[in-house]
């Protein structure tokens, strides 16, 4: 096929700027295929688009083709004469009426258009890259003095994540024989897996057995009123993960994992230090308050340097940065999934994080590409992502305070794009600050319902994509922020009077 007119052939150092990437060869090879079978559109019109195209003639063509062929028409060179206004234009010695059916003379075949157009895909996303580059350069040079250079890395950052989400052809359609063989592959991965789980196991069993585990590529949602414990479960959460991690290394030399998990935990409200005593209080039993003053008896403090020994080993990476977006937050999420690994992320907490949009004058719009962000990237990356979240307060005006989905605060979004939705629960929180007078027959009724209480949590799964909704009941150590299995009287050792 004969291309349009050549430039002159010069070296590299002739040359007084370099030209964008381009294929005019595959740009006409592609659109003779569509000009003679209008079969080979479809085989890239869920990614190929107009602006694909380095040719702006090509542009027009492949526009008014796909134009025709979606309205159920036929495109061939006589068809698109019709609508080619500039007719009298010349292209290499050629009107474009001739240049159409000469694009169309020498089409072979069809087989290989999917091929044409990724190679047009890939060299867009290429003179894309070039221009975001150009960008940054060009702003970093003449850049208000009020600005930022962070801004100006958050805003890269946004443009290169839209240029990775647009027009990719790495979707579509999937034989069912090849998800039904991915879907035994994790059948017989959760059988050789602690708890026989098809998820990656939280280190809590009554919980395990209600979600059958953290699935992947999905967004769990853990909600609570301030002082139930949602900071404080999913550090359990995280903990038990990196704990149980365990792993078998790849012909390639990669790691993959078998049990456990390799975490990270955005921790946007404390820092890792705080969150780092709270880790570390937990799994020596000692009250972080002890940590904090350096009140601790020799004992105490052994047991606090062995669990700080064995919590240096684990693969828990925490990011304490506050303020983040959404953009931001996914950036990094990706290098370390890159660098180190990830098998499982907490966002603590939902509320803290911001959209792309600088206005923020509507937050119900600016969550809802919040949780919509957080969920694609767990798809993305294949891992369960746990997004901690508050509560709206209408929950203090009721008498009972189990939180339902309609308490999530700006729900819909958080509702609609969740997996699974869980409460955190605890009425010895409430029921602790209603202390009658003592000795009177209230006190004594309240110290009864306290004993009842006492120690112990309900975590309320409220939505679940996989399973059943219902309630797991838990043991809470409130001095060292620990949820454990409750010991029910049905699963202790048998006593003997």
């Amino acid at each position: 096929m004969s291309a349009l007119p050549a430039l002159k052939s010069v070296g590299p150092s002739d040359l007084p700027f370099r030209q964008a990437p381009h294929n005019i060869e595959a740009e006409q090879a592609l659109l003779g295929a569509i000009l003679v079978n209008n079969e080979a559109f479809y085989r890239v019109s869920d990614f190929l688009e107009p602006k694909h195209f380095f040719d702006p003639l090509h542009q027009k063509i492949h526009e008014i083709a796909s134009q025709l062929i979606r309205a159920g028409k036929i495109a061939t060179p006589v068809t698109l004469k019709t609508f080619m206004n500039d007719a009298a234009i010349e292209v290499g010695g050629m009107t474009v009426a001739q240049y159409l059916g000469r694009l169309a003379a020498e089409a072979t075949t069809i087989i290989n258009a999917e091929d044409y157009g990724r190679a047009i895909y890939d060299l867009a996303i290429r003179r894309n890259l070039i221009l975001i580059g150009e960008g940054m350069v060009n702003v970093a040079y003449d850049a208000p003095v009020d600005m930022p250079p962070r801004q100006q890395i958050e805003d890269a950052e946004k443009s290169l994540f839209e240029l990775a989400e647009t027009g990719r052809y790495d979707g579509g359609f999937r034989r069912f024989t090849d998800a039904m063989a991915r879907a035994i592959d994790m059948a017989a991965a959760a059988y050789q897996r602690d708890g026989k789980l098809s998820g990656i196991s939280t280190g809590l069993n009554d919980l395990d057995q209600r979600l059958g585990g953290l699935q992947h590529s999905d967004l769990v949602i853990l909600a609570g009123r301030p002082g139930m414990g949602k900071t404080a479960l999913a550090t359990n959460i995280a903990f038990n993960i990196a704990k149980a991690y365990k792993f078998e290394v790849e012909p390639d030399g990669t790691h993959k994992t078998t049990n456990g998990g390799i975490v990270g935990f955005f921790s946007l409200e404390m820092s890792a230090d705080q969150l780092a005593t709270r880790i570390v209080a937990e799994q020596a039993a000692i009250p972080s308050y002890k940590i904090r003053r350096g009140d601790m008896r020799e004992d105490e403090f052994y047991k606090l340097t062995q669990a700080a020994q064995e919590i240096q080993s684990l693969p828990l990476y925490i990011d304490d940065t506050g303020g983040l977006s959404i953009v931001q937050l996914a950036a990094r999420a990706r290098r370390l999934k890159r660098q180190r690994g990830l098998d499982f992320m907490v966002v603590d907490y939902l509320q803290l994080l911001s959209g792309s949009s600088k206005k923020g004058d509507n937050r119900v719009q600016e969550l809802t590409e919040i949780t919509t962000g957080l969920k694609a990237l767990a798809k993305e990356l294949h891992v369960p992502i746990m997004a901690l979240s508050q509560l709206s307060r209408q929950v203090e005006n009721r008498d009972d305070k189990r939180p339902q989905l309609s308490d999530l605060r700006e729900s819909g979004s958080i509702e609609q794009d969740a997996d699974a939705v869980m409460f955190v629960f605890r009425e010895e929180y409430y029921l602790k600050n209603k202390e009658p007078k003592p000795g009177t027959e209230e006190h004594l009724k309240w110290q009864t319902d306290m004993a009842q209480v006492h120690g112990r949590a309900e975590v309320i799964i409220g939505k679940q994509r996989h399973g059943p909704t219902g309630t797991v009941m838990l043991q809470f150590e409130d001095s060292v922020t620990r949820f454990s299995d409750l010991a029910d009287a049905d699963r202790l050792p048998e006593r003997f009077e």
